[in-house]
Formats: structure tokens, sequence, C-alpha cells
């Protein structure tokens, strides 16, 4: 059933690194409360995913199942920070709502409030169909001015991104 299917300990791809895998692997099974899990990647055609703002691949987009179950969809993006770029994730609930945002991998020693769930929590719940605006709908943070701009764009960009795709029928 699941040809594209990796299980907890398959990988995911070449080109994420080990550490990342693991960390997107454990916000898997946290946020889903669950210890085993595979992975189905979403494979938009090229056209489809010429018009979505998100990067769409291999190693983006997935269906999350448990026991043969469509539980949930996981997005592993990048988004930039003022001088390098952090690895996040964001999961959602069968529905395309957002059940949990979580940064993964922060490369700078600015900026880390990002990661604060307290922060993050803001966008639980939002689905496509809601505005996202830093400043405005997401509160700003004080000495993470970049790095929050950019997650917030990154997930309203994910958002419209599986807006296509629904309309799409890819998911």
């Amino acid at each position: 059933m699941l040809c594209m299917a990796f299980l907890l300990f398959g990988t995911i791809s070449d080109k994420i690194s080990p550490r990342l895998e693991q960390k997107f692997y454990a916000a898997i099974k946290t946020s889903y409360t669950i210890e085993e899990f595979a992975l189905e990647a979403v494979l938009p055609d090229s056209e489809t995913n010429s018009i979505t703002p998100s990067s769409l691949g291999e190693d983006n987009l997935f269906k999350v199942f448990h026991k043969d179950s469509l539980i949930g969809f996981a997005y592993l993006g990048q988004a930039p920070s003022m001088k390098n770029v952090f690895d996040y994730v964001v999961l959602f609930n069968s529905d395309f709502s957002i059940k949990k945002s979580k940064v993964l991998i922060y490369r700078e020693d600015y900026g880390r409030q990002i990661g604060s769930q307290r922060w993050l929590k803001q966008f639980v719940g939002l689905a496509p169909q809601h505005e996202i605006i830093y400043g405005e709908t997401i509160d700003a943070i004080s000495g993470a001015t970049i790095s929050a701009k950019s997650m917030t764009k990154a997930i309203s960009e994910i958002l419209f991104s599986v807006e296509i795709l629904q309309e799409r029928k890819f998911l």
C-alpha cells in the first residue's frame, strides 16, 4: 500500500543529514504520540510544483501513517535567518490544520526565541484559509525579527501550497 513509505528507522533522503532526520522523526513521534509510523512522500507534478511557493519534492512533504491509517502530514523545510538558515517542521492534522510547528536545527547565536513553543503555538490550528501576517496575526519577537518573519512567511507559504495541492487533488 505504501510504495514510497519509509519506516521509522529508514532513510527519507540522502539530502537530509542523520541529525536532522532524527529530530524530524522525534517531532513526529512526540506530536502524534506514536512510536511507529510510515511516511509517504507527496510528489506533485512539475507544473503544480512550479506554482507552489514552498519547495515540494521527495524530501519536503509527507503523508504520515500509523498502522495503515493516515494521521496527518509533515512538511520539512528550511528558512533564512540573519546569516544562515534553520530547519523546521510543520505537522498537520488530517484536516490540514496545523498540529504543531517546531524549529529543528537553528544555526545562529541570536534569534533562538523562534524555537520557543510559546511563540510557535500561535500557528496551531491555522489552516490554508487563514491569513498569516507577521506583527498582526502573528506576534513579533524582539531580537529575532528576521527569523520570526522568515518562519511566519514560510508557514504562510506552506499553507498556500497545501491549498494548491488540495485544489489539484494531490492531497
